[in-house]
C-alpha cells in the first residue's frame, strides 16, 4: 500500500523526512533513504530547507520512486510564482509523484542567499486551492487541462503555538486548510505530550488525520536553539537537561524520540520523524519503538 492507502486505512503510520544535498551527488541521499525503505510508510523530501539553496525536492522524489518509496513532495511558495507552482505541479504527477505537502516557506533571509528576492505569489492555502483545482482538471486561471491530476496533498500545523491567540489562529488556517484540500496534517516537531493531547482534543472535530512530528535532539545546545529561535517548538528543560547528562548522546537522544513516538500512538494517527543529519539513526529509533 502507498501513503494514502495506509493513512487512509486508519493504521499508525509512519513518515520520516530527507533533506537534499546541496550538489549533485544524490549517493548518500539514497543511501539513507533506502536504509529506512520498508520501515517507514513515506519520506518527506523537503524543499530548499530554511531557504538553503539544495538539489531540487522533485527531483529526489523521482529518485526515491524508482527505488520503491513513496515520497511526499514539499512545495514552498517561496520561490515560484502562480504560473511555476502550477508547471511544477504537473511535472510532478508526470513523473509519477502523488503526494504533495503545501508550504509557504521560510523567507529567503534566513538562508545562505540572503539576497534572494522572494516571491510569494500564493501562500500554501491557495496553493492547497491550486493543486484542488488541478485535481478537478482546470488550472488557475480556469482553463481546462488535457489530463488532471490526482495529489493526495497535506499540510503543516503547529501545535506548539506560545500563546492562546498563536494557537486559535493556528486552528482557524487548519480549517481554512482543509476546506482548501489538505487531506492529511503533518506537525511542527513535538516535546510536550501533554500540550499536544490538548492540542487534538480541541480539533478532534476535524476530519483529516494528524501526523505528529518529531525531531531528533542532537545534543541540550541543540535544544536550547530551537527554544530561542524556531517558532512554536519548546523543549521543556527535563528533557534539555537529560540530554546534558547524557554519556552517550545518540543513545538518549533515540530513547527520548522512542517515548514521545509511544506517547503518541493514542493521540494521533502517525509520528514523522525528523532526523536533520541523523538519518541513518531513524531505524535505531523505530527499532526502540517497535515499530
Amino acid at each position: 500500500m502507498g501513503f494514502k492507502e495506509v493513512l487512509e486505512s486508519k493504521k499508525f503510520v509512519v513518515t520520516a523526512e530527507i533533506g537534499p544535498m546541496k550538489g549533485t551527488d544524490v549517493q548518500e541521499t539514497l543511501e539513507d533513504a533506502e536504509l529506512i525503505k520498508g520501515k517507514v510508510d513515506a519520506i518527506n523530501v523537503t524543499d530548499l530547507q530554511s531557504s538553503v539553496m539544495r538539489l531540487g525536492s522533485m527531483a529526489v522524489c523521482h529518485l526515491l520512486k524508482d527505488h520503491g518509496i513513496d515520497p511526499i513532495f514539499q512545495m514552498t511558495c517561496r520561490d515560484r510564482n502562480r504560473l511555476a507552482l502550477q508547471s511544477d505541479l504537473l511535472s510532478a504527477w508526470v513523473l509519477g509523484i502523488r503526494n504533495v505537502l503545501a508550504l509557504t516557506g521560510d523567507y529567503p533571509t534566513v538562508g545562505d542567499h540572503p539576497q534572494a528576492m522572494p516571491v510569494f505569489d500564493l501562500d500554501s492555502v491557495i496553493l492547497l486551492k491550486v493543486i484542488s483545482r488541478l485535481n478537478e482538471g482546470f488550472d488557475m486561471a480556469g482553463n481546462q487541462l488535457k489530463g488532471a491530476t490526482d495529489f493526495f496533498s497535506g499540510a503543516v500545523v503547529n501545535p506548539g503555538a506560545d500563546t492562546e491567540a498563536a494557537l486559535e489562529m493556528q486552528i482557524i488556517k487548519m480549517e481554512k486548510k482543509i476546506e482548501a484540500g489538505a487531506r492529511f496534517f503533518q506537525t511542527q516537531g513535538i516535546f510536550d505530550l501533554e500540550l499536544f493531547e490538548k492540542f487534538m482534543k480541541r480539533i478532534e472535530g476535524f476530519k483529516a488525520p494528524v501526523i505528529g512530528g518529531v525531531i531528533l535532539l542532537k545534543s541540550a545546545g541543540m535544544a536550547r536553539f530551537m527554544n530561542k529561535n524556531v517558532a512554536g517548538v519548546f523543549v521543556p528543560e527535563p528533557l534539555i537537561k537529560e540530554m546534558e547528562e547524557a554519556k552517550d548522546k545518540v543513545k538518549t537522544s533515540i530513547e527520548i524520540a522512542a517515548r514521545l513516538i509511544k506517547g503518541m500512538k493514542d493521540i494521533c494517527q502517525g509520528v514523522h520523524i525528523m532526523a536533520i543529519g541523523w538519518e541513518k539513526k531513524i531505524p535505531m529509533v523505530l527499532k526502540e519503538v517497535g515499530l
